[in-house]
């Protein structure tokens, strides 16, 4: 990987952390604080949704940079990082999933689960550091 390429991995890295730190003390919400804190939703909303598409932008970054075709479907890029062993796969199934909420929040806006986003929040800070570690790895081995 061009040293370019792996700035611009590393860019879109930094923006998760950044983000997944703004969103921690949102976890400790309950659902009634939560809904009742329309800046802190909304926030909330628009972090995750970040979180998700820096991510989604990593994957196919590096899938192309591996010459492998970029999946349609932001589920299948995970599920394809894992199969190129760039992620350990059960993190990998893990993740897929977060292309649902960040759909949801992108597209139905109006329709908005708060415990559903509150819960994906969770998902979110679980997983994603892992994410974030394993694709910092694969940088390291890429050189």
């Amino acid at each position: 990987m061009t040293p370019v390429d792996a700035a611009l991995v590393r860019r879109k890295l930094a923006t998760m952390m950044e983000t997944l730190t703004a969103l921690e003390p949102l976890s400790h919400l309950s659902l009634a604080e939560y809904r009742a804190r329309l800046y802190e939703r909304k926030a909330a909303e628009r972090l995750l949704q970040e979180t998700i598409e820096a991510a989604v932008d990593v994957n196919a970054h590096l899938v192309a940079e591996l010459g492998r075709a970029v999946p349609d479907d932001y589920y299948s890029g995970f599920l394809r990082l894992g199969e190129l062993g760039v992620l350990p796969t059960a993190l990998a199934q893990d993740l897929a999933p977060a292309a649902g909420p960040r759909n949801h929040l992108v597209h139905e806006y109006d329709a908005i689960d708060d415990g559903r986003v509150l819960e994906a929040i969770g998902r979110a800070l679980d997983l994603f550091p892992r994410y974030i570690r394993a694709i910092e790895t694969h940088l390291a081995r890429a050189g």
